[in-house]
């Protein structure tokens, strides 16, 4: 078994949706103070670009979850093994996802952050993938739909593999070989 990578977004197509949330968020948010709460790995290129591309600053803070352990397939049981530092209680808070695949992890997250009592809370997604979606979450801002595939490239990874790609690639198997 071999892998092959099948492009799916380019980096342009990427790069010029950030500059469109972007614009999208600094509206939304202008005078708000806003917290951007990325969730680790995937999403740190995501927000990286995403908090550059803002027309005023903002604080990040992130948390860390585990729902997928070495595979592919998620648990369905989400851990925190990183929370928040910044006090949230009172704030407009954004949280920033690279994928929504089961809903899973961002259902678990949104209620864990409800708790803290922000001001508001929403969801920024690079990529919304719909294809076993087991939890419907409420995606504010939402990068692009793709219906299926395990994607990797752009922070998404595959066994800690491809986060750096620039583009983003379905990975395909093939049986072939000699």
């Amino acid at each position: 078994m071999s892998i092959l990578k099948k492009l799916i977004i380019r980096r342009e197509a990427i790069a010029s949706r950030v500059k469109e949330l972007a614009a999208e968020i600094s509206r939304d948010y202008a005078g708000k103070d806003p917290l951007l709460v990325g969730i680790l790995k995937g999403s740190f290129i995501f927000l990286a670009d995403l908090v550059r591309s803002l027309d005023f600053p903002v604080q990040v803070d992130f948390v860390r979850l585990r729902s997928y352990g070495s595979g592919t397939q998620t648990t369905g049981e989400v851990h925190i093994t990183k929370d928040v530092e910044a006090p949230i209680k009172d704030r407009h808070v954004l949280v920033v996802e690279d994928i929504v695949d089961a809903g899973f992890t961002l259902d678990f997250l949104l209620g864990h952050l409800a708790s803290y009592q922000p001001a508001s809370l929403k969801i920024c997604c690079l990529i919304d993938k719909r294809e076993r979606r087991q939890v419907e979450v409420p995606l504010d801002y939402v990068g692009f739909t793709i219906e299926k595939g395990f994607l990797v490239g752009y922070g998404l990874d595959s066994g800690e593999k491809f986060r750096t790609l620039p583009d983003i690639y379905e990975i395909v198997e093939s049986e072939g070989g000699s």
